[in-house]
């Protein structure tokens, strides 16, 4: 399990495992590919998913060396043990066997590297029992990329095994998953992590305490990598035994006293004392962010023990602190928590992305504070059926249903929105233009000839041009404007009697213009300038000319 060197390794490097049974939190995968191994039942291509750090490109050399160890003896067959010792099996862990050949998808993601492995796959291995490639973040390949692999993958050389590693397996085209088996690598759950993390403290000579692993177990977020990352950090800040303060500091976390101390205060809604409470720990070091989540966390927790006692304790808390959770579990109501909860997940999703951190924590604290002392559903309908009469209050303001269905009931138009009714047919006309109806209006002076007009009747007789739905329109636009009915009689012939409007206009004008040139001082300019004559009469009165 143990990889010897004369120089430092990492954790990460130093315990990687060697065999199935070394990898941790994957009893399936192993069961599977142990006895699949074992029976010679071998897939010629294999798919590797999972999170970061779960092991997926360890178990591919695990399943490289399983297909190519010969053994001490050098006469073995594939075996689920790989022995660590035959000239193959050093090979591959050293990263220098000819036969088995890593390629790191997410540098070279173009078809021409594709195409170098299909070509050197046709040849057969030069030392080895089988040829593999291993592909690391498969994902990164462009499309044309898979699309040359399919038909390899589909009917490969009989000693070639292709070995993929992803952690975006929905990127994968279905065509490439179909043409492979798939195993998922599951997320480590924290008690396997710990358990794994204290036995590699104890084989380099350390002690550390529980709290502090609960805390690396929990920061490693389901990921063996990243939780050795943090255990040598841990080594490195320690002489001999990591304490559970170091690790805190070392992840910039809170002190769990204080996060009670906050808690408490966001319950008795005690503003001041939170603000105070989150400078004190901010002044340490501590990212606002984390307070918040860590807020979260422990309202998860003492939400399920109010339901259940007998849930494992808080990492962190004394009998004494732990006692004083159960009395507020009890003081409170379980839906203000759930209430509380929700409000932190949306506060740390805007927490996340304000430009001044400190500052939106410190609002969102606040908001949960007073969020604590708001009634809930159940409690308001106690105090309405506890009172003996209810008050009457006057809304501001009138529930939006109830002003639509008023506006629906009701005859009465509003003032502003309903037109005066037209005296005569020049207002009626005045009404289209008014309302930027230019066609209409146009037709309605040029070719409609009023026989008679009084407030909501018109007779009335059309010329040949008039289209053929005037009337229609003329009803609709007048009762949307007037809000009443018109009615509309149309007679067949009319006389010169009833000219339009445009006709009137005419006349109108001819007549002004008749009365200028008979002016006095149009003569004058008229016998001193004979060749003169009126091409425009300007100021002419808007009501003569409609």
């Amino acid at each position: 399990m143990i990889e010897n060197s004369s120089k430092y390794l990492v954790l990460a490097r130093k315990y990687r495992p060697t065999k199935f049974s070394d990898l941790v939190g994957q009893d399936i995968l192993v069961q599977i590919l142990s006895n699949g191994i074992a029976e010679n039942r071998l897939p010629h291509a294999f798919i590797l998913t999972g999170i970061r750090g779960t092991g997926k490109t360890t178990t591919a050399r695990i399943i490289a060396r399983a297909l190519n160890c010969i053994g001490i003896d050098g006469k073995s067959d594939i075996t689920p043990s790989p022995c660590d010792k035959c000239e193959h099996c050093q090979a591959i862990a050293d990263d220098r066997h000819i036969d088995v050949i890593e390629m790191d998808a997410a540098s070279r993601t173009g078809i021409d590297d594709i195409r170098e492995v299909i070509e050197a796959s046709r040849y057969k291995a030069v030392s080895a029992r089988y040829k593999i490639y291993i592909i690391d973040e498969v994902h990164m390949l462009s499309k044309n990329a898979f699309n040359a692999l399919l038909k390899t993958l589909e009917e490969p050389p009989p000693h070639v095994k292709f070995i993929f590693a992803t952690t975006e397996i929905r990127k994968i085209p279905d065509t490439i998953l179909s043409r492979c088996m798939r195993f998922d690598l599951k997320r480590i759950d924290e008690e396997t992590l710990k358990n794994h993390f204290k036995n590699i403290t104890m084989l380099e000579g350390k002690s550390i305490e529980d709290e502090a692993l609960d805390l690396i177990a929990r920061a490693a977020d389901g990921s063996v990598r990243d939780g050795l990352s943090i255990l040598d950090q841990a080594i490195m800040l320690s002489q001999s035994l990591i304490t559970n303060e170091q690790v805190r500091i070392m992840l910039g976390l809170t002190n769990q006293n204080y996060l009670v101390v906050l808690f408490k205060n966001i319950l008795q809604g005690e503003p001041k004392a939170i603000l105070n409470q989150f400078r004190k720990i901010n002044q340490q070091g501590v990212d606002p962010l984390n307070i918040l989540k860590d807020l979260l966390s422990f309202i998860h927790w003492i939400s399920v023990r109010a339901i259940d006692r007998k849930l494992q304790n808080y990492p962190g808390l004394s009998k004494e602190q732990i006692e004083e959770c159960d009395q507020l579990t009890q003081e409170f109501s379980f839906p203000l928590y759930t209430r509380l909860w929700q409000s932190l997940i949306k506060g740390i999703e805007e927490a996340s992305l304000a430009p001044l951190p400190e500052q939106a924590v410190e609002i969102i604290l606040l908001r949960l504070c007073y969020l604590s002392h708001l009634p809930t559903p159940k409690e308001i309908i106690q105090n309405i059926q506890k009172s003996p009469q209810p008050l009457e209050i006057e809304p501001q303001f009138q529930p939006e249903e109830k002003l639509i269905e008023e506006k629906i009931s009701s005859p009465v138009v509003p003032q502003s929105l309903q037109e005066p009714l037209p005296k005569d047919f020049k207002e009626v006309v005045a009404l289209f233009h008014k309302h930027k109806e230019p066609l209409l209006e146009s037709v309605l002076k040029n070719d409609v000839h009023v026989i008679h007009f009084e407030p909501g009747k018109i007779t009335l007789y059309l010329s040949s041009h008039a289209p053929k739905d005037l009337i229609h329109q003329l009803k609709i636009h007048l009762k949307k404007w007037t809000k009443i009915d018109w009615e509309i009689i149309v007679q067949d012939k009319g006389d010169k009697n009833y000219p339009s409007l445009q006709n009137q206009h005419e006349v109108e004008r001819s007549k002004i213009r008749e009365a200028l040139l008979n002016e006095p001082i149009v003569k004058e300019v008229q016998k001193n300038f004979p060749d003169s004559e009126v091409v425009y009469i300007d100021d002419i009165p808007k009501e003569k000319i409609i």
